[in-house]
């Protein structure tokens, strides 16, 4: 039954992406098609593969995601946004069908019926975010925004969806949308979204780090572990659709040399 009756606002599951919805980094996922576009070079790629190994075993502080915007700020300038739009929707499904948690469909599914509606929030790009929202079949997506000029990326971050920047945006959007924040749920893994739980009624920890685990035990918050990826042709045809695309992009292209760089960089000097 929803929840949606006559004069009462709505309400909203508001999810991380990276570790919660999906297995792996969405940004770093794509290193190997972006070395074959010509985007990244091949020392590009494998640092990233080593970032992602560690990115699993413990996830990203802020000081290593500072290094990420850094790094990306620098590596992604003068890519042609058309370019990554087409790399990103030709290995779409190969690269993130596979990676997808049974867990995470099953709550959209859930939150769904219950007459919520389903947002991803993530610090990756509106290129990635964007095109897995609309295989998820999730309401709306919110991301990090880089600037672009005459097609092009100068480099420059507009919006960084990271820390309190998503609960920014999360505000805006109940504003719009006229979502109840105290009747709404979020879920994540990393500690640096703990403004963007603490801002619901309903926060869980998915897949916590270490951080995040302790705050969880502190605060009475449930934890629960996703550990069943699927692939979502198996999945997608229970899904409702949404009412129309997924609205509310805001994304920063999925650099994945440059989050490779950073993570890389970062523990290299440790």
């Amino acid at each position: 039954m929803s929840q949606n009756q006559p004069g009462r606002r709505s309400a909203a599951a508001f999810f991380d992406l990276d570790k919660t919805v999906i297995a792996r980094s969405s940004t770093l996922a794509f290193g190997k098609p972006f070395y074959k576009g010509g985007l990244v070079n091949r020392r590009a790629v494998l640092k990233s593969s080593y970032a992602q190994f560690v990115y699993l075993l413990q996830g990203a502080d802020e000081d290593q995601m500072n290094k990420m915007r850094d790094y990306l700020k620098a590596l992604c300038a003068g890519w042609p946004v058309e370019q990554v739009s087409a790399i990103v929707a030709e290995t779409l499904h190969e690269l993130i069908d596979p990676l997808v948690y049974d867990e995470a469909v099953a709550l959209f599914e859930e939150h769904r019926a219950a007459g919520r509606d389903v947002v991803i929030v993530s610090s990756s790009g509106e290129e990635v975010v964007g095109p897995i929202g609309a295989m998820l079949g999730v309401d709306r997506v919110v991301a990090t925004r880089m600037v672009v000029e005459d097609g092009r990326y100068t480099g420059d971050i507009a919006f960084y969806a990271y820390g309190e920047g998503k609960a920014t945006a999360m505000r805006q959007l109940a504003g719009e949308q006229d979502y109840d924040l105290a009747r709404s749920y979020a879920y994540s893994d990393s500690i640096t979204d703990l403004p963007m739980l603490e801002l619901v009624g309903h926060p869980t920890a998915v897949n916590p780090d270490k951080a995040l685990r302790r705050a969880a035990a502190e605060k009475d918050w449930p934890v629960q572990e996703f550990r069943r990826p699927v692939r979502m042709r198996n999945r997608i045809p229970s899904l409702p659709s949404p009412p129309g695309p997924p609205v509310a992009y805001a994304g920063v292209v999925a650099a994945v040399g440059a989050v490779g760089l950073a993570w890389w960089a970062g523990h290299r000097t440790r």
